[in-house]
């Protein structure tokens, strides 16, 4: 069975931090980029961060850059995205996806193959 579950959210208050989990089963994470979105009440989906596999660069929206780090462990099948420094605008069920490729080419979430089902985020000031 194929599957992508995310793990880790929870509620915090501003300034502190969190670590999510993305582990796959079924598949293997190696050979594909991974990337981290998240959808607010009320907004679409945007992505926030994505791990290449064939070179390990990474990649991160505006509102991520400085405070979120992405990294992969491939011994263990999982992406992570860790989260410091979190707002209340962070709030939002955050998602893994995969594409089909080793490169993160695009943050469209219609590009992207494989979902998780998300983790709650949820950040008070």
């Amino acid at each position: 069975q194929l599957q992508l579950v995310e793990s880790g959210g929870g509620s915090v208050q501003s300034g502190e931090s969190l670590r999510l989990s993305c582990a796959a089963s079924g598949f293997t994470l190696d050979y594909y980029a991974v990337g981290w979105f998240r959808q607010a009440p009320g907004k679409e989906r945007e992505g926030v961060s994505c791990i290449s596999s064939s070179d390990g660069s990474t990649y991160y929206a505006n509102s991520a850059k400085g405070r979120f780090t992405i990294s992969r462990d491939n011994a263990k099948n999982t992406v992570y995205l860790q989260m410091n420094s979190l707002k209340p605008e962070d709030t939002a069920v955050y998602y893994c996806a995969s594409l089909l490729q080793a490169m993160c080419v695009t943050d469209s979430p219609e590009e992207y193959f494989y979902w998780g089902q998300g983790t709650q985020v949820t950040v008070s000031s």
